[in-house]
C-alpha cells in the first residue's frame, strides 16, 4: 500500500469515526439532554436521529413515560392517635430534563429525595384525618391532598408527580391483637344483648299464649257450661212435660231406669232394703217371694 493510500483510509477512518461519534438516535420513550464540557446546552424531546459535537458534547437520556418510586414501609400517627403502618407509592415523569439533571442528576438521586418528601406528606396529611377517614370513601380525598403536596415540593426537581397511592395501610401487631379482642368483647356482648332480647321476647309470647289459653279454655268451659245447662234446663222441660202428661207412666219409667243402673252386675249388688218398701212397688207380690 503506497503512503497516499495509506493516509487516506487514516483520514477516511477518523472522518468515520467523527461522524458516528456525532450521530445518535432519541427513541420516543426518550428525550435527551445535550452537554458541553460537563455543561447542558439543549434540550431534545422529538424522537429521531439526532447529531451532536463529537468529543466536545454528550447526550444525557432520560425516560418520558411514568416511573414508579416505592417507599419503604413508615408508622404515621392519624389524627385520632391511631398508629398505622403505610406502604405507598408515586408515580412521576419528567417534564423537564435540564431542572431534573441539575438538581438531582438521576432517578438515583431522585429516589431519597422524592422518598423524603413523599414520607413527610404522608405524616403531614394522614396526621390530620382519622382513621375512619382513610378507610372510607374519603381515602380518595386524602390521596388527592397528598398528591397535590407533594407535587407541589417536587417542582424544583423538573417532575410531575401523576399519582400518589397508599397500597397498604395496617395497624401495628399490638394494636391489632388488642383491637381484635375489643372487636370480640363487643361481638360477645352484642350476642349476649341479642340472646337476652329474645327471651324476653319468648317470655312475652309464653305469657301472651299463656293467656289466651286461659281466655279460649274459660270461653269453652262458659260455653260449655251454657250448653250444659239449656241442655238440662230442655231435659228438665221435657221431664216435666212428660210427668205432666202422665205421672205414673214417669214413675213407672224412672222405676225401671233405677232397676237397670241398679242391677248391672247382679253378682257384686247386694241391697239390704225392706222388700215392701216404695223403691220395689213395682214388684208387685214377687218380692215377697225372693
Amino acid at each position: 500500500m503506497n503512503p497516499k493510500t495509506k493516509k487516506i483510509l487514516i483520514i477516511s477512518s477518523i472522518f468515520a469515526v467523527i461522524f458516528f461519534s456525532s450521530i445518535f438516535t432519541v427513541d420516543q420513550t426518550q428525550q435527551v439532554l445535550i452537554l458541553q464540557f460537563g455543561e447542558p446546552i439543549r434540550v431534545i424531546k422529538t424522537p429521531g436521529i439526532k447529531f451532536k459535537m463529537p468529543l466536545m458534547q454528550n447526550a444525557v437520556f432520560f425516560d418520558k413515560r411514568i416511573i414508579d418510586l416505592s417507599i419503604a414501609e413508615q408508622e404515621v400517627i392519624a389524627s385520632d392517635q391511631k398508629r398505622l403502618i403505610i406502604n405507598a407509592f408515586a408515580k412521576y415523569k419528567i417534564i423537564d430534563p435540564l431542572k431534573f439533571y441539575t438538581t438531582v442528576g438521576s432517578s438515583y438521586g431522585l429516589g431519597g429525595k422524592l422518598s423524603g418528601i413523599l414520607d413527610s406528606s404522608l405524616r403531614q396529611v394522614i396526621g390530620e384525618v382519622t382513621l375512619s377517614e382513610l378507610l372510607t370513601e374519603n381515602r380518595g380525598d386524602v390521596m388527592k391532598k397528598i398528591k397535590d403536596v407533594v407535587s407541589e415540593s417536587s417542582e424544583i426537581f423538573g417532575i410531575e408527580v401523576v399519582d400518589v397511592r397508599v397500597m397498604r395501610a395496617d395497624l401495628p401487631k399490638e394494636n391489632s391483637d388488642a383491637i381484635y379482642a375489643r372487636m370480640q368483647t363487643e361481638r360477645e356482648k352484642e350476642a349476649r344483648e341479642i340472646r337476652a332480647n329474645g327471651a324476653e321476647e319468648a317470655q312475652k309470647i309464653r305469657a301472651e299464649a299463656d293467656k289466651q289459653k286461659t281466655i279460649i279454655l274459660a270461653e269453652a268451659k262458659k260455653n260449655s257450661d251454657l250448653t250444659r245447662g239449656q241442655g238440662e234446663a230442655q231435659s228438665t222441660k221435657i221431664y216435666a212435660d212428660a210427668y205432666g202428661r202422665d205421672p205414673e207412666f214417669f214413675d213407672f219409667y224412672r222405676s225401671m231406669n233405677a232397676y237397670s243402673e241398679s242391677f248391672k252386675n247382679p253378682e257384686k249388688t247386694k241391697m239390704i232394703v225392706s222388700p215392701d218398701g216404695q223403691f220395689f212397688k213395682y214388684f208387685g207380690g214377687q218380692t215377697q217371694n225372693n
